[in-house]
């Protein structure tokens, strides 16, 4: 499904990022696997990846940072090829606080952050894809866009400023081949959620139509469709992972 393409995901370490990369890898794509702080385990899901006969790299940078981004795609593209599939993924922390407990310096950093890492690589991969007339953008939003939970003011209002810059960017680029989408995971038993408690996730869990929490994989699978041919009738779209808890 993905044979002679070539993706970078960013954050692609640990969770939801190393899914995608693995799921990307399995059907065909060369990967570059971006990565802030942990090498090592960037450099394990590289080997995964190269022990089944796949392509890939690891490309340190911190996605806010413009001239980190630049040579981020540079490295990958003089190592596996021009990308064609960006998928932005790398997690901005933030604080879970009541909103008139936030400052705004943290409420900032999260805003800017999410938005920033999404606006840089674009801005990095977007000048091939058009020059090739084709290409495809998956971002990692998330059911708290649509839906806010208590605590999470900073997370739901950036993630709802992506799924603007998503649907902006699909009307914009549409016109050159270029398709941009956004996957909303559920709750996903991630290392970053592992600090939720148990009797919340359970809680959760039953009022999911499907029965129980995502995994990785389960958002790995969404965006291996849209991504590849199967989906190339789909852009500025926002998909729910959250197995019919978000449905719109």
């Amino acid at each position: 499904m993905m044979k002679n393409r070539v993706a970078l995901v960013t954050g692609a370490s640990r969770g939801i990022g190393a899914a995608v990369a693995k799921r990307l890898a399995r059907h065909g794509a060369a990967v570059a696997v971006n990565y802030l702080q942990n090498e090592a385990a960037a450099r394990a899901v590289v080997e995964e990846i190269r022990r089944g006969d796949g392509r890939a790299v690891a490309v340190r940078a911190d996605v806010r940072d413009p001239a980190q981004v630049q040579a981020m795609v540079a490295e990958a593209t003089a190592a596996l090829g021009p990308v064609d599939t960006l998928v932005v993924n790398a997690s901005i922390g933030f604080p879970i606080r009541p909103f008139l407990d936030y400052e705004w310096a943290d409420f900032q950093a999260k805003l800017v952050g999410e938005l920033g890492a999404a606006f840089h690589c674009c801005k990095a991969v977007l000048p091939g894809m058009i020059a090739r007339r084709s290409g495809c953008i998956v971002a990692i939003s998330s059911g708290l866009s649509r839906h806010p939970g208590p605590g999470f003011v900073a997370h739901s209002t950036a993630k709802s400023g992506l799924d603007a810059f998503v649907r902006a960017l699909a009307l914009e680029l549409g016109p050159s081949g270029v398709r941009v989408n956004a996957v909303a995971p559920g709750l996903t038993d991630t290392d970053a959620t592992a600090n939720q408690p148990a009797a919340q996730k359970e809680a959760i869990a039953r009022l999911t139509p499907l029965g129980r929490n995502g995994v990785p994989d389960d958002v790995a699978g969404a965006v291996l469709m849209i991504a590849s041919d199967a989906g190339r009738f789909l852009t500025g779209a926002y998909v729910p992972v959250s197995g019919g808890a978000l449905m719109i």
